[in-house]
């Protein structure tokens, strides 16, 4: 009878071994290398200190250019796995667009997500209100602030993927380590170590496309019997955006619960996790440069905005408002002309439709690009899209426009992918005329001393006697007390191209009275 049961018991054990796939066993050893299951599974709380750096690669000065450096934080977080909450205390000082430093909490748990303080330029409607400053996060944020962290949780991840065989699939090898999927991210593996030594998502950005973004482990240390990433570099495409760097690392510390209280206005309301259609590298990497409007409209504050609309601020001209990004729209005799395609595809197929309905019979033959910016350019498919569009940018933009038309765009959620190989685009060199069978012209110039970015151009619609720019001076809120570069960029321009603007409107704010920054300049 015991000959008969260790019999058994031997052909159990050989058919659960033969069960074991190639991708478990990865996940397996894993586990075991970074401490085994039952020293990760014993982890209840977490503290942690960091140094993070940010870089934004579509915020470059040069048009495909080296990533803008933006900013330079430490970071404190706290996570009580038993509450399923976590705290993580920002100080962000910012070089770019403009140094300044913010100072916030943010408290997550799985059904909401706040911020205690003022994270951004963009502040939404609630964190106006409340005082002091706080807001509950959009959909979207909570959603990608989620995925991040367990993203980053590497001994999470590592247990919950060992506990989960059947969600662990096979997956193409990773710059030349081997690999698997699980529950939306793909993770390689050290071949000699046997640790994650990356975990990546297939994510859409607005100007690129279907693009990689990496988390990168290294740096590994014993903490409390279990091994740890102290460094983490987060890549784009291959392009580092953010470099983490822990500094403190402990296990099972007290947590205080009150560091999980929020104000009973913010949890009234609170938006749960999106679920589908989530623009993560938009909602992710806009905080990267603390300009993130937090909304579930990208576009536009859905706490305090109707939505967009075109407002008409000249004969034949108008401008889209009530968002955070505008266009600006030129009629023609036969044809439109529209400035800029900002933040999205869905915001310029909104755009589009407006279009049609306001300008019947009467395409869009133009698109003139202000700049190459993330947030004023990454909508520019959604009006390419039209067939017989032109995109105008200015030098040394070309190529760069280029390649960014060439690139995959099969995770786009605003439209279908299809090819923009045929677009044809226009590099402006100095200045250019577009003009109609009428006589009509809008003309670009080239601002070769602004601080923003090679390559930006003004627009000039002659008969409005108005002028549009982006970024360099936001139309419609009071001058400064004192002219900086950017608005000192605009008065040179203007001078050297020999118009006489009355107005100008803005990719953001709306219209102002040029006369008043002329006067402000000096000029």
């Amino acid at each position: 009878m015991k000959l008969v049961a260790a019999a058994l018991l031997s052909a159990l054990l050989a058919v659960s071994c033969a069960t074991v796939t190639r991708e478990q066993s990865m996940v397996n050893r894993a586990v075991e290398a970074m401490g085994g299951a039952e020293r990760i599974a014993a982890i209840n709380t977490v503290y942690v200190k960091a140094n993070v750096k940010h870089w934004e690669p579509e915020q470059s000065d040069v048009p495909g250019g080296e990533p803008r450096f933006a900013a330079e934080s430490s970071l404190e977080v706290v996570q009580d796995r038993a509450r399923r909450a976590s705290r993580a205390d920002w100080v962000k000082n910012f070089a770019y667009p403009a140094p300044r430093t913010f100072t916030y909490s943010e408290i997550v748990t799985p059904e909401a997500g706040y911020v205690l303080g003022v994270d951004s330029n963009g502040r939404n409607a609630q964190n106006l209100k409340m005082n002091p400053p706080a807001h509950s996060m959009s959909g979207l944020r909570l959603a990608a602030t989620q995925r991040e962290a367990r993203r980053n949780s590497i001994t999470s991840l590592m247990l919950a993927m060992q506990r989960a065989p059947d969600k662990v699939l096979p997956a193409d090898s990773m710059n030349g380590m081997p690999a698997v999927s699980f529950d939306g991210f793909l993770v390689a593996f050290d071949p000699l170590s046997g640790l994650p030594a990356r975990v990546r998502t297939l994510d859409y950005d607005n100007i690129w496309g279907d693009v990689n973004y990496d988390v990168v482990f290294s740096d590994w240390r014993e903490v409390a019997g279990v091994k740890v990433p102290m460094h983490r570099k987060t890549e784009l495409n291959g392009r580092t955006v953010m470099e983490t760097q822990f500094t403190d690392l402990q296990y099972n510390v007290r947590v205080d619960p009150k560091r999980f209280e929020v104000p009973a206005e913010l949890r009234t309301g609170a938006a749960k996790p999106a679920v589908r259609n989530v623009p993560y590298q938009w909602v992710i990497r806009r905080q990267f440069i603390g300009t993130y409007l937090d909304s579930d409209n990208v576009s536009y504050d859905t706490r305090a905005s109707q939505g967009l609309r075109l407002q008409e601020v000249a004969p034949g001209v108008h401008q889209v408002q009530g968002g955070s990004h505008n266009s600006l729209v030129v009629e023609m005799s036969d044809h439109l002309i529209v400035f800029d395609a900002p933040i999205t595809d869905a915001q310029s197929l909104w755009l589009v439709g407006q279009t049609r309905a306001r300008f019947p019979g009467k395409p869009i033959r133009y698109l003139a690009l202000t700049h190459h910016h993330m947030d004023h350019a990454g909508g520019l498919r959604g009006i390419l899209a039209e067939g017989g569009v032109t995109l105008v940018v200015g030098q040394p933009a070309g190529a760069h426009f280029r390649r960014v038309l060439d690139a995959p765009t099969t995770r786009n959620f605003d439209m279908p992918a299809r090819s923009y190989h045929m677009v044809p685009i226009l590099e402006v060199p100095e200045s250019h005329v577009m003009s109609d069978s009428a006589g009509r012209q809008v003309i670009v110039y080239m601002m070769m001393d602004n601080p923003h970015a090679k390559g930006q151009l003004m627009g000039w619609i002659p008969h409005a006697k108005l002028g549009y720019v982006t970024d360099v001076w936001t139309p419609g809120p009071p001058l400064p007390a004192k002219p900086n570069p950017g608005l000192a960029s605009v008065v040179n321009t203007v001078k050297r191209a020999g118009i006489e603007p009355e107005r100008f409107a803005g990719g953001h704010g709306t219209t102002a009275d040029y006369p008043m920054l002329a006067r402000l300049v000096g000029q």
